[in-house]
Formats: C-alpha cells, structure tokens, sequence
C-alpha cells in the first residue's frame, strides 16, 4: 500500500492540507499527519486546533512514497525551517519517491534545489523562490516526481492529482465524481 506523509506546522492552510488528507485517505492511500512543531497538537493559520497523527521526530519515513507540504503563514517558515524535514524531503526527491507542495510551499522546494529544470507552480508572489523552474500557472503541474499546486482554491485537483499518482487515474476520477467535482 502507499504511503503518504502530510507535514503540519503553525499557521499551515488548514484546507490544502487536510483536503489532500481526506481525498487520500478516500483513494485508500495510508495517509499519517506529521507535526513538525515537537507536539501533536497544531493551530492553522485560521485558528483551527487538530491533533497530528505523528510527531516527527517519533517517526521513521522508511516506508513513504508521498511526502506533502500545505502552504499557509507561517506554516510554510516552519516547514522550511525544520531541518529534519529538509533533509527528508532532499533525501525522498533523490530517491525518486514523489514530493508535493502547495500554495507558498513550493518555496521550500526551491529553497532545496529541488525545482532545478522542473515545470513548477506556486502562490503568486512565491514565483523568485521557485530556484531553477520553469515557472507556470496552471492548477496543479507534476513534473517527474515533483507536484506543485497554486493555492486554496486548487486543493482538490491538487490531492486527485496525488491521489491518481498513488491508486490510478481510475480511482481518481471515481472520487472526483464521488465528491461532485466538475
């Protein structure tokens, strides 16, 4: 089975991130929240409390074949600034596992040099720290094992897009039908 891992911080956009937790977990995908904060509990960035599955210095991504970051303020910081996760997230792109990041959080990737030559999309204003890509502004682009996605309002075709990589497009679709989308 798949697995997916969904990295929360303080101030995270509480709709990219637990859309991609909801329509992975309705693909069948084994879908954990991860804290990067030291504890479970995580505050979005519009005062929403939730308790992470994993705290992640507790965890071990062995098994991870999906690793996801929301955007949000200053969810995003805190992401980019957790050197575990860098290293994680290095380590994972090398790997050839797939790495997704929405809204500002792509940033993070093009901090990494991960975007280097890749086709990649972002929050408008976050384009400069996308280092290296071919800057677009579609929805959602994967390019490789890379996926990027613009924002909020992009959340679902985003997580369908994560879930076909994962269950198929077949699946995917059935879902997107399934939650009356387009």
């Amino acid at each position: 089975m798949e697995k997916a891992y969904v990295f929360l911080a303080d101030g995270f956009e509480e709709i990219e991130g637990l859309t991609v937790v909801d329509i992975l977990r309705r693909a069948g995908a084994d879908t954990q929240t991860v804290s990067v904060m030291g504890r479970k509990e995580i505050t979005g960035s519009h005062r929403i409390t939730l308790q992470a599955d994993l705290v992640f210095e507790e965890t071990s991504f062995e098994d991870g074949t999906l690793f996801v970051l929301p955007g949000g303020m200053p969810g995003t910081k805190h992401l980019g600034a957790h050197e575990g996760l860098t290293s994680l997230l290095k380590k994972a792109a090398a790997e050839g596992k797939r790495v997704a990041a929405i809204c500002a959080a792509p940033s993070v990737l093009g901090d990494l040099g991960l975007l280097e030559g890749k086709h990649a999309v972002c929050y408008p204003g976050f384009e400069d720290r996308l280092k290296g890509a071919q800057v677009e502004f579609t929805p959602v682009v994967t390019d490789g094992n890379i996926t990027t996605s613009r924002g909020m309002g992009t959340a679902i075709p985003f997580a369908l897009s994560l879930a076909a990589q994962l269950t198929g497009t077949e699946k995917a679709e059935e879902l997107a039908k399934g939650i009356i989308y387009k």
